[in-house]
Parts: C-alpha cells; sequence; structure tokens
C-alpha cells in the first residue's frame, strides 16, 4: 500500500511518522516552494503529546517549546477569576507545550526528513486534482513557483491535509458554502518580555465584547538575560473581517484602543503588544461540519477535513489525532476503502463536536461568564460572583468534548 499525503503541515508530517512506524509506504507533496517557520504560538494538549511522544519526539519538544504549568483566567481589570493546573501538573502522563508553530513543524519536519529520507517529500507540488480509478489514484500537480503543469503520481490512497483552502475538500464538496463568521477579529504577535505569573502560564483575561487576550510563553531564555518569546492574541467583537489568510499583516491601530488601561502588576499589555516586530490579523471563522471525509480512496484530514475557530488550543491537536486514528485504520485493514471509512468513524463525529463546542461553550466561556455576571466591572471576591465549582465544571466539560479528560487519557 502506497498513500500520497498532500500537504507538509503539522498533520500531514505527523501522519508521515505515523505511515513510517507502521510500516506504511508513503509520498509527501507540499505546495510551497519552501518550507519555513510561519504561524505564531499554539498549545499541544495532553492528547496530541501523547501521540508525539510515542513517535519519540517529546524530549525535542521539551527542548524548544515551554512546559505549561497551568491555566489561569483574568478579567479586564487584572482581578484573577481562575487557574487549574497543566498538563503533567494536573496528573496527566504526558505535558502540554506551549511552542511557536514554527519550531513544532521543524521538530516534525526534521523527523520525517531523517526518518523516510528527504526524498520523500515533494517541495513546489500543488495538487490541482485526484482522479480515482479501480487500480488507484492519479494526482495532478502544477508548479506554485513556475506556475507549470507538473508529472503526475500514483497512490494507493490520498490524504489531503492541504489545509482552510483544501482544493481536494472543495473536489468531495463543490457546493460547500462559504466560511462561518463568528463575530470575532483576532491579531496574534509575539515579543520579547520577562516570565509574568509562573513563567509558564497560559493566561486569559477580559472578554470579547470590550477586548479579550490570550498570553503564553513559547520560547525560554531566549537572549541570554532570562527573557522569553511570549505569544499574544487579541481578539474583539468586530462586524469587519476579510478572508482567511494566516500570514494577513494587521493594524496595531485597528485594536490596541481597546487594551490602552490594561496595565496589571504582572504584566502590562499594550508594552507587551507594541514591542511585538510583527502583527497578524486573522478572522475567528470556521466551516460547518461536513457528513463525509471520504470518497474511495480520498479522505481529508486535519483543518482540510474540519476547520475550527481557532480558540481551546485544539487546531494542530485534532490534526495530530486524526493522523494516528488513520494509521491505526490502515494497519487494521487490507481493504483501502474500508479503513478510510472506519477512520472517518472515528473521527469525524469527534472533531464536528470539537468544532461546535468551540463556537458556544470553549474554555474561555468561564470569562463569559463573569463578565455577564459582573456587568464588566471590578469586583471585591470572586467567590460572591461564582462558585469555583462551576467554573471548573465549564473547563472539565471541554475537555470531555475535545478528547483529553483525564479519564480519556487513561486508555490506549
Amino acid at each position: 500500500m502506497k498513500l500520497a499525503i498532500v500537504g507538509a503541515g503539522v498533520g500531514g508530517l505527523t501522519l508521515a511518522l505515523e505511515l513510517h512506524d507502521a510500516g506504511i509506504d508513503c509520498e509527501i507533496y507540499e505546495a510551497a516552494p519552501q518550507l519555513r517557520p510561519v504561524g505564531v504560538g499554539i498549545n499541544v494538549l495532553p492528547h496530541a503529546t501523547k501521540i508525539l511522544a510515542r513517535l519519540g519526539l517529546e524530549a525535542e519538544l521539551a527542548a524548544v517549546g515551554v512546559t505549561t504549568r497551568e491555566s489561569a483566567f483574568f478579567n479586564r481589570f487584572g482581578q484573577f477569576i481562575y487557574r487549574e493546573p497543566a498538563g503533567r501538573f494536573a496528573g496527566y502522563e504526558h505535558p502540554q507545550f506551549s511552542i511557536h508553530r514554527g519550531d513544532l513543524h521543524g521538530v516534525l519536519l526534521s523527523a520525517v526528513t531523517g526518518r523516510l529520507g528527504p526524498q520523500r517529500l515533494h517541495l513546489d507540488h500543488a495538487c490541482t486534482t485526484a482522479v480515482e480509478d479501480e487500480n488507484g489514484v492519479t494526482l495532478a500537480f502544477r508548479s506554485t513557483s513556475a506556475d507549470a503543469a507538473l508529472p503526475p503520481a500514483r497512490a494507493d490512497i490520498v490524504v489531503a491535509c492541504d489545509g482552510i483552502h483544501s482544493r481536494l475538500r472543495k473536489q468531495l464538496h463543490p457546493d460547500e458554502g462559504p466560511p462561518v463568521y463568528s463575530g470575532v477579529n483576532m491579531w496574534r504577535g509575539t515579543a520579547v518580555h520577562p516570565p509574568f505569573l509562573t513563567g509558564a502560564t497560559m493566561t486569559r483575561a477580559g472578554w470579547l465584547a470590550t477586548g479579550k487576550l490570550v498570553a503564553y510563553p513559547v520560547r525560554d531564555n531566549v537572549d541570554g538575560a532570562g527573557n522569553q518569546l511570549v505569544n499574544w492574541v487579541a481578539e474583539i467583537e468586530t462586524p469587519r473581517h476579510a478572508d482567511r489568510d494566516w500570514n494577513r499583516q494587521g493594524q496595531l491601530a485597528d485594536f490596541i484602543g481597546a487594551f490602552e488601561d490594561w496595565h496589571f502588576d504582572w504584566l502590562d499589555v499594550p508594552a507587551l503588544i507594541r514591542s511585538s516586530a510583527e502583527i497578524l490579523e486573522y478572522p475567528m471563522v470556521d466551516q460547518d461540519p461536513v457528513d463525509h471525509w471520504t470518497r474511495g480512496r480520498l479522505t481529508l484530514l486535519g483543518d482540510a477535513a474540519h476547520p475550527m475557530v481557532p480558540r481551546g488550543s485544539n487546531g494542530a491537536g485534532q490534526a495530530i489525532l486524526d493522523a494516528r486514528a488513520l494509521r491505526d485504520a490502515l494497519a487494521g485493514s487490507a481493504d483501502p476503502a474500508a479503513a478510510l471509512r472506519a477512520y472517518e468513524a472515528a473521527r469525524l463525529p469527534a472533531t464536528a463536536g470539537v468544532v461546535l463546542a468551540n463556537r458556544a461553550a470553549p474554555p474561555d466561556a468561564i470569562l463569559r461568564e463573569v463578565w455577564q455576571r459582573t456587568g464588566d466591572r471590578p469586583f471585591t471576591r470572586i467567590e460572591d460572583v461564582i462558585d469555583v465549582s462551576e467554573l471548573r465544571g465549564i473547563s472539565e466539560r471541554y475537555k470531555e468534548v475535545a478528547g483529553f479528560s483525564p479519564e480519556a487519557l487513561e486508555g490506549p
């Protein structure tokens, strides 16, 4: 059996490592002429770290990322609401990592080229169509750099890992509607900054109506003086948004006003934002879950299968879970089409649940509850606003839906 993986992002590279580990042959085709570190920070939650650890990558991730100690929630006045331990500090077998996406991608890429060989990765190959016949699938390609046709390739199975703008998803769902905008726009960046709180805290503050901030470190001691590279995300409700583009440049003036008075004793938010070398802008959009990912010998994985609002630290994690599930399905069946159907049955309902939970009840719903109950005003005691057990319940329910509750990770 030979697979063609379309896309060399986090999902595609993880799948290549899983297939290699299972003794299944694969080739990877990537549209970009060069692979370079793009994006900003992401979190790898314990369910995804468990899979990457099985692939022998935990030490490499720990060396380039930050092992997250806790999640902490505050209002826009800097008042503490709730905290809970994360990863191993919460009793999980595996850690949670806060990491620059480029560093995570670099670890995966190094492992793929080292284990499979660099010849398995074909850059500058944009897949335009996949046509199935009784013996396999023929893929057509164009050079991204030269805008010229390239020789076709053959495979027994094709897995589309080509992201939110997936051409192969459009091939399966040509009449799909446009992305669903949540009404929230986000701006992101990274800045060199002294450690704050524990130095390994994933921090959420404020609420979307007046401005919400997520901030956490993704690299330690980046300058030899103990400073960290801190990832921040600013989110604000707004009717205006542009098309999806992870690399769109953002403008400070469009959002900084919401955070100008966020001077806390543990973090000066406007100073952090202003010290960033680059600001990126992205609309908080997703797609309605589709009823199938698979047709014959073609299936979808990661953002190509389930584009979700980037909330709850689950985009990359769900792609990693997809890769493991597909490897298990392929290793357990000699019939390619049956294996893809089994993979879809295992993962489509689970990821649809995450997409819908990210819309309605993500972990930052904790902030929404406090914002509503206080009328967006400071409080004297958080216990007079909401009981800690209710806050814990919001967090635990999301973990169950997303598949990283302690109970869900006890099994294989």
